[in-house]
């Protein structure tokens, strides 16, 4: 940096506060601060030294010192949701989180809040943003919330049934609807996070014709792709792949006889080998499918389904995961065991491990069924009302994240310091957070 040391001044919203160029740059380039500075990192000082801003001034004194010190230092007077939005105008909400949480380690985090839901009935989905926020899908609604978890526009799907969401980027989200019957429509299609309005759909075309379709599970690829299971009226079942940036489809994996693509639960791009795992599970249909589906050659690389197996309700496969780095896939029953299957082999066999009898015998009466998340090394399944965290190379059950309000944890999504857990029958969803790093 050229003028490390210069001071600078700032007026704001009429209080006079002094600081060094070497704190302003503190902030990064992205933030309201780094245009201060030339490519070089020279702070531009031949205007002003004094820069007069309308903002909160005791917002700003938190922020300034957070640069300063690395910590942030909340007095009980100033509303959290008041600092957020003025470090939203600095460009400094990335520092605040950081100075306010860890890294998120699922044996550390702690439950931070519950927010109750805005629509009647189940939830489907809940899927955290890349920003800290969430969305939640219940019915033909889907609630979009900002990192302050204020509640941004809802998205109408017109009483199409959501079936899965997901996050392109901070400002736009993917919904995967179900044709209504009559009236066709269904599909997937992309929405803007600030408004709820919808900005385009994906079709899906076959012999040149579009056709109406339902669009199950979704999933997305570094290099900008679309996953969606799809299910049509005559030829349409299986797998379409969709170019996040123009919008047009550019593949479509039709599912060959004998196997469920159309209908999966949960589709997981694997960035290593290349594949898309696609698993299709109980109750939706009677037998289960596993698959690696490989779309430059249009192969099944791997599959396993437990047609033919004696399968007793306690093998029954609840939800899949692959876990790329041990080359396997873990599957979960309804009881909490872990099973494991090796990917490097076409045997296809499951070796169980018994991890959590809990619930064995008690199944609610209208139970929300396990699913599975993998998450910086960690596995997390959720059970009833709780969620287990397995960690080492074992899987050893370490800790369980649990609170007694809002019943079954019908889903749950981690993404960055947040861990959300949709409960289905009080419409209430969990937020549980790492804690803030000790101060040294």
């Amino acid at each position: 940096m050229g003028i490390q040391n210069d001071r600078v001044r700032f007026n704001v919203g009429g209080k006079i506060f002094e600081t060094t160029a070497t704190t302003l740059a503190v902030a990064g380039r992205n933030s309201f601060f780094g245009a201060m500075f030339d490519e070089n990192w020279n702070f531009q000082t031949e205007n002003s030294h004094e820069f007069f801003i309308d903002r909160n001034p005791n917002c700003f004194s938190i922020l300034l010192d957070l640069l300063r010190t690395g910590e942030l230092c909340i007095p009980s007077n100033i509303p959290e949701k008041l600092l957020y939005r003025e470090a939203q105008f600095y460009g400094l909400l990335d520092h605040v989180r950081a100075a306010k949480w860890g890294p998120f380690d699922g044996n550390q985090v702690q439950f931070s809040q519950a927010v109750m839901g805005q629509a009647p009935g189940d939830g489907t989905a809940i899927r955290a943003g890349p920003d800290g926020g969430c969305c939640v899908a219940h019915g033909s609604i889907v609630h979009v919330y900002d990192w302050m978890l204020q509640e941004l526009p809802p998205i109408n799907l017109d009483y199409q049934r959501v079936n899965d969401i997901g996050w392109i980027d901070a400002e736009t989200v993917v919904a995967a609807t179900s044709e209504r019957l009559g009236r066709g429509r269904g599909g997937a299609a992309l929405f803007g996070v600030a408004t709820g309005e919808l900005t385009h759909r994906f079709q899906v075309t076959h012999e040149d014709q579009v056709k109406s379709y339902t669009a199950g599970a979704l999933s997305f690829s570094t290099d900008y792709k679309i996953f969606s299971s799809c299910k049509g009226r005559s030829n349409e079942y299986g797998i379409g792949v969709w170019d996040q940036i123009t919008g047009q489809q550019i593949d479509f994996y039709y599912e060959p006889i004998g196997w469920s693509l159309g209908d999966a639960d949960r589709l997981q791009w694997l960035d290593n080998t290349n594949c898309l795992l696609v698993a299709t599970l109980f109750p939706r249909k009677d037998n289960c499918y596993i698959s690696l589906l490989d779309f430059r050659e249009k192969n099944m690389v791997w599959s396993w389904s437990d047609i033919g197996a004696p399968t007793t309700d306690e093998r029954r496969v609840r939800d899949a995961i692959a876990m790329e780095e041990s080359s396997s896939i873990c599957v979960v029953n309804e009881y909490e065991d872990l099973g494991f299957m090796d990917l490097r082999s076409s045997s296809g066999s499951v070796r169980w491990c018994s991890r959590s009898r809990l619930m064995k015998g008690k199944m609610p009466d209208e139970p929300c069924y396990p699913k599975l998340a993998l998450y910086d090394g960690q596995l997390f399944s959720s059970m009833n009302d709780s969620i287990s965290v397995f960690s080492g190379p074992d899987w050893v059950l370490t800790s369980r994240l649990r609170r007694s309000y809002g019943g079954s944890i019908c889903d749950f999504s981690i993404g960055g310091d947040r861990l959300f857990a949709l409960h289905s029958e009080e419409n209430v969803f969990d937020i549980w957070e790492a804690p803030p790093p000790p101060v040294t």
